[in-house]
């Protein structure tokens, strides 16, 4: 009975260090195009196994979490002013500007053209780093949080 546990306990520390890479491959390599299959290859595992073992790691799927990392960037390059939302959505690494605005207005809860609007006022002053803390978006699993507290 050990021998498996520990067996099945050094897997899963695998298995986490696998996951680990590809969410700090999603952080650098956002705007690549990065789809599950060749995440899931490059860390030796099935598209679905990676998909349900990140979502119970990270409490979300790959691919939303990679959406959430490109948000995130779309917003910094909006605030800034001078790029319009096409060039945003593609300098991000979306290929398709309906679910860019789609995922953006979910997580932000504007569409990107009012946020680029209004976004450089209520920032200005601010220093960059307190900016992307006060802005960043808020996750479909933080938002229930917050609303349970």
């Amino acid at each position: 009975m050990h021998v498996t546990s520990t067996g099945a306990s050094a897997q899963h520390l695998r298995d986490l260090a696998r996951l680990r890479r590809v969410r700090d491959r999603i952080d650098r390599e956002y705007a690549q195009p990065l789809d599950v299959e060749a995440l899931a290859r490059d860390a030796h595992m099935s598209a679905g196994h990676l998909s349900r073992e990140f979502r119970q790691a990270y409490g979300e799927s790959p691919y939303a979490y990679l959406m959430t990392r490109r948000i995130e960037r779309a917003m910094a390059l909006l605030r800034r002013g001078d790029l319009s939302v096409t060039d945003v959505c593609f300098a991000v690494g979306c290929s398709s500007l309906g679910t860019f605005s789609t995922r953006f207005t979910e997580l932000v809860g504007v569409p990107p053209s009012v946020y680029r609007r209004d976004a450089a006022s209520a920032t200005s002053g601010m220093p960059a780093c307190v900016a992307k803390q006060v802005t960043r978006p808020i996750r479909n699993r933080e938002a229930r949080s917050a609303s349970r507290k």
